[in-house]
Order: structure tokens, then C-alpha cells, then sequence
């Protein structure tokens, strides 16, 4: 019964927007930073669909739509980066240098961390984009022999974790550039980063949409590149 409810588009749109309208007034009234909305509808959502015993794939179909919309709201990131076009002009070569330095680490440090843990190399090349928003994670993952499954949750766990204490970092490290904090949220939390940073400033949040783009296309060129020298 539950299963063929959460099949209905109407239900669960209105079961999930409900969800996260809901933490969002939580969270402006509270300002807590571990009460992400994002955070906190995905946990209920998983709460609520692991005690009616709802099967994925039948909240996957009544979903369809929100999953859907993902690409559009990525390309209407456009419009906020044409209002910053000449500003983004004026320090190209800065936010190139940053994308490039940030994909590096970014790739550098997952693998030495997850090799000094033990971890086997499917395990490696599922993290290894996780810095990246997720069509392109998972196209790298399942092209390299990892679990695009697991890459999937690693990229939502990383995009999380940067939206929330990403800002008390920056502003505990005394980063006040506007570009700087907009590509560190960008480049290290994808879209839910790009969320944030949007909250924080308009310039924040138009550098970090571009740096999700350029983030992937540095992320997809320098993996096969770092493996060539690794190996």
C-alpha cells in the first residue's frame, strides 16, 4: 500500500517539499549550522521511508520530477554568473589557478588517506571525485572502476559537511575575499555548497556556481593524469 502511494508523483512531491520546508523554517529559527535543511529532510526522509518499509525504487518514481529539475537549476546558475561577468573577468586567471590547486589536493589527499586506511582500489576510485557535483562523480567513478552508488553518497555526504562548516571555517580563518569564499564552497560542495554560499552573497554565490563547471572539467582531465603518474 505504501509502496504504490509513494509511486504518486502528487504525494510525494508534496511529502518532500513539505519535509524541507519544514527544516527550512527550523533552521532560520534556530541558525543552527547542523540543522542544514538539506541535511535534515534527507535524514527524515530516510527515517520515515525505513519505518513505513517504502522501497526505493517506488519513492524514486513518485520523485522523478525533483530529480529531474536538478539540470535546470544548475544551467539557471547562469543567469547569476552573467550579472558577475566582468568581475569574474577581471580575476580568470586567480580562479583558474584556485580550481586547478583545489582539484589537485582535492584528488591527492583522498587517495593517500584512503590507502594509509587500507582502502582497495574500487573503494579509491569511487572517492576520488567526490568534490564534484554528481552526474559528473558518478560518470567518473563507474569509468574508472568504482561504485557510482557509493560515489554518489560520498559526493552528498562532502556536499553536506562544506555547507555546513564550510563558512564557520572561513570565517574562523579570517577569509573575507568574496571570490575566495565562493569558490572554496563551490569547489569543495558542489551544489548544496553553491546553496550556501548563494545565502551568503550574490558574488559568493555566482563564483561558486561557476567553479561546480569548471571543478568537474579540471576534476575529469587531472584523475586520469594523476593515475598516469602515480603509476
Amino acid at each position: 500500500m505504501m509502496n504504490t502511494l509513494f509511486t504518486m508523483q502528487p504525494f510525494t512531491l508534496t511529502f518532500v517539499i513539505g519535509i524541507y520546508l519544514a527544516a527550512v523554517w527550523l533552521y532560520k529559527k534556530t541558525r543552527l549550522s547542523l540543522l542544514h535543511p538539506v541535511l535534515t529532510s534527507i535524514l527524515v526522509i530516510i527515517a520515515i521511508l525505513s519505518l513505513l518499509q517504502v522501497e526505493y525504487a517506488a519513492f524514486e518514481q513518485g520523485s522523478f520530477l525533483i530529480d529531474f529539475m536538478l539540470g535546470p537549476s544548475v544551467v539557471a546558475l547562469g543567469y547569476a554568473l552573467y550579472e558577475q561577468v566582468k568581475l569574474i573577468r577581471r580575476n580568470m586567471l586567480s580562479i583558474l589557478t584556485a580550481i586547478v590547486t583545489g582539484s589537485v589536493i582535492g584528488i591527492v589527499s583522498v587517495v593517500f588517506i584512503a590507502r594509509w586506511m587500507g582502502a582497495d582500489e574500487i573503494i579509491i576510485a569511487s572517492m576520488e571525485p567526490k568534490s564534484v557535483t554528481t552526474p559528473i562523480a558518478i560518470a567518473i567513478s563507474a569509468r574508472f572502476g568504482g561504485l557510482p552508488s557509493l560515489t554518489a553518497v560520498v559526493v552528498v555526504v562532502t556536499g553536506i559537511f562544506g555547507a555546513v562548516v564550510g563558512p564557520f571555517v572561513l570565517n574562523k580563518t579570517g577569509i573575507r575575499s568574496k571570490i575566495a569564499r565562493g569558490l572554496a564552497m563551490g569547489s569543495s560542495a558542489h551544489g548544496i555548497g553553491t546553496a550556501r554560499a548563494i545565502e551568503i552573497g550574490a558574488i559568493e554565490g555566482a563564483i561558486s556556481g561557476l567553479s561546480i563547471g569548471l571543478m568537474g572539467l579540471a576534476t575529469a582531465i587531472l584523475i586520469p593524469l594523476l593515475r598516469l603518474i602515480v603509476t
